[in-house]
């Protein structure tokens, strides 16, 4: 991919680093499902080590501790966090602003699929400067959808195992249908173990990643899931993933582009 292919986008050579907007990209529900997904991952996750492997041991009988019950109990509840608050970042991808939508997750745009290419090669250090788009980049995207998919198949085969255990007139033994579609509890247990140490492995890429990008970028990626505000240069708003399209593609289209009082520039 040559340069000629991707030319930069006008910039003055002599720009100072003082020469960033201040772009309000993750809207407070974002920032709310994040952090509850990310704390209940934790709580699933040492839950759920018990309860498959149970290391805790106490003194005299089961029945005046209960110390299974209550991780069974706090898995429980930790789950129905889970639950609720992917299916809320779901449905903020068809309501909320630009930068949550779902086509930031599945690149449907030819600007986005031509940006996939070019952040590869960022990633792996053949470009210098990082990819320019103000809230995910494609291929980051696309790995968020891939997490959002193994969220869903955690939480099918958590509800096909706990279906089959819970009282009756409970409306979760509605979810039993699940058990066969997963191929017997004995599989839904290995599938839910598999993609909890999957999970776990992109939570550690993902703050690697953050903190990684937040210190070539300079942008305030790790303070922005905090505040909601990145600090960009004015370019990479208008001429969002400029760096790898041709300047003719990189023409802003109005009525994209139109300030917002409250969220700034609307682009992805």
């Amino acid at each position: 991919m040559s340069a000629a292919a991707f030319p930069a986008a006008p910039v003055s050579p002599h720009r100072s680093d003082m020469d960033l907007v201040r772009v309000y990209v993750w809207q407070w529900p974002v920032r709310l499902t994040h952090w509850v997904i990310a704390i209940s991952i934790a709580v699933l996750a040492v839950t759920g080590i018990y309860l498959g492997r149970p290391f805790l041991v106490v003194p005299g009988e089961a029945r005046f501790h209960f110390v299974t019950g209550t991780m069974k109990i706090i898995h429980f509840y930790a789950a129905i966090a889970f639950t609720a608050a992917v299916v809320s970042r779901v449905i903020w991808m068809f309501t909320g602003n630009t930068y949550a939508r779902w086509d930031k997750f599945i690149p449907v745009g030819r600007r986005r699929r031509r940006g996939i290419v070019g952040t590869v090669k960022f990633y792996f250090f053949a470009l210098r400067k990082p990819p320019g788009f103000v809230g995910h980049n494609p291929l980051a995207g696309m790995a968020y959808a891939l997490v959002f998919l193994m969220y869903f198949a955690m939480i099918g085969t958590g509800l096909a195992m706990y279906s089959v255990s819970a009282r009756v007139g409970s409306p979760l033994r509605s979810f039993q249908f699940l058990v066969p579609l997963f191929g017997g509890l004995q599989s839904a247990h290995w599938i839910h173990h598999v993609l909890m140490w999957l999970i776990l492995g992109f939570v550690v890429h993902h703050i690697y990643s953050a903190i990684y990008m937040s210190q070539v970028e300079a942008n305030a990626t790790v303070e922005s899931i905090f505040s909601g505000y990145k600090f960009v240069p004015p370019e990479d708003v208008v001429y969002s993933g400029y760096r790898f399209v041709s300047r003719e593609e990189s023409v802003p289209d109005p009525l994209l582009h139109r300030p917002h009082p409250k969220s700034g520039p609307r682009h992805g």
